[in-house]
């Protein structure tokens, strides 16, 4: 091997990093304390970035619309237009949800000294018709009052300060993430007014500390990536849309009961994807069976009915197709999104994981074609 400077420079490097990954390996508390750190410093930024994609795609609609003679406010007014719409359509979900939420639970209220009494009455005539169950039961459970109260009561003592810290604690994260969010949203204002003298910059460092080829690359990529947001958030809300629709028509026609209150739950709760319209229909259910049992069960029906052909017919052409990501990998993202980020998690981590499955298919393909690799070697 020739000793030059780049081959010691290489050397020294791989050295370098050699001797940090041992230390890390050797100090990891330290060192996921330090990446906590970090990620609490980035976060508001990175949830900022993630709300600037998202707003970008309807507020791009509507710059487009606005007359062109509005050149010195034109940006300011779409941005304007955007959070308006944003805060209208929350605005009207919410005016639609709360008070039906608010008659839904004065009914529950109202209903449940009944369901209580039948089920006790069909309690005790399950006992009677099995006394080796009720035996059972009486063997799991405690009967001794005065041992539980006692316990109880050590528990409050030995656990009262702990409950207090541990609300203290809940109630910092909870203005902690008021904060992020205010931030992130104030940076996503930022990025949304200056996104081309941004973009502009981008590219100025891009091309000036990087090699031609690799900054035409990172160009391309980034494209791709915002042409995948855009299409991949626009056919999100199209379907969340549809499935209300669905919703609302299939409960009508089978005379169910908060026909407006269950929609626009499973429209809203859609936009979360694979997982959001099953939260809705766990609540839907729950709602209709305190009314009528029956009628639970044959919502869940519907549900699965039309969750097979939202998923079958309309997702895949709605969504699936632009996206262009197989539904396992669909999962995957969804689950690491949301474990990372949340529900803004979710709905990027998607479109992030579509453009990594495009740029690595078409690498790979590339690669095939450069080794002349026939195409029945891999050929299932």
């Amino acid at each position: 091997m020739q000793l030059d400077k780049k081959t010691i420079r290489t050397l020294l490097l791989m050295a370098g990093f050699c001797i940090v990954l041992y230390w890390a390996l050797q100090n990891l508390d330290r060192v996921s304390g330090i990446l906590g750190g970090l990620w609490g410093l980035v976060s508001p930024f990175v949830l900022g970035g993630s709300l600037a994609f998202i707003l970008n795609v309807p507020m791009r609609a509507i710059e487009k619309k606005l007359p062109k003679r509005m050149t010195r406010f034109r940006r300011a007014a779409a941005l304007t237009l955007t959070l308006l719409a944003v805060v209208g359509v929350l605005a009207l979900v919410l005016l639609l949800i709360i008070p039906q939420l608010g008659r839904t639970i004065a009914s529950i209220g109202a209903r449940l000294p009944a369901f209580w009494a039948e089920s006790q009455k069909w309690l005790a005539e399950i006992m009677e018709r099995y006394p080796v169950l009720e035996e059972w039961i009486s063997s799991k459970f405690i009967t001794d009052w005065e041992s539980a109260i006692a316990a109880a009561v050590d528990w409050f003592k030995n656990g009262g300060f702990a409950l207090v810290g541990n609300a203290a604690t809940a109630a910092t994260g909870v203005v902690r993430g008021f904060v992020n969010f205010f931030i992130g949203l104030i940076f996503a204002m930022y990025l949304l007014v200056c996104k081309e003298t941004l973009t502009r910059q981008a590219k100025m460092l891009l091309y000036a500390w990087t090699p031609a080829e690799k900054a035409d690359k990172a160009v391309e990529v980034a494209r791709l990536t915002n042409r995948t947001f855009s299409k991949f958030l626009s056919g999100q809300c199209l379907e969340a849309c549809i499935l209300g629709g669905l919703f609302a028509v299939g409960m009508l026609l089978c005379r169910m009961p908060y026909v407006t209150l269950v929609s626009v739950l499973v429209a809203v709760t859609a936009l979360i994807p694979v997982f959001g319209a099953f939260i809705g229909c766990v609540v839907g259910a729950f709602l209709i069976l305190v009314q009528n049992p029956m009628q639970a069960v044959w919502f869940v029906v519907l549900f699965l009915c039309i969750q097979q052909i939202e998923g079958n017919l309309i997702y895949p052409r709605v969504v699936g197709n632009s996206v262009g990501l197989p539904g396992i990998w669909v999962l995957m993202a969804v689950t690491v999104g949301g474990s990372a980020m949340g529900v803004v998690g979710m709905l990027v981590m998607i479109p992030a994981c579509s453009v990594a499955y495009s740029l690595l298919r078409t690498a790979t393909r590339r690669k095939l074609r450069q080794k002349g690799v026939d195409r029945e070697k891999y050929q299932p």
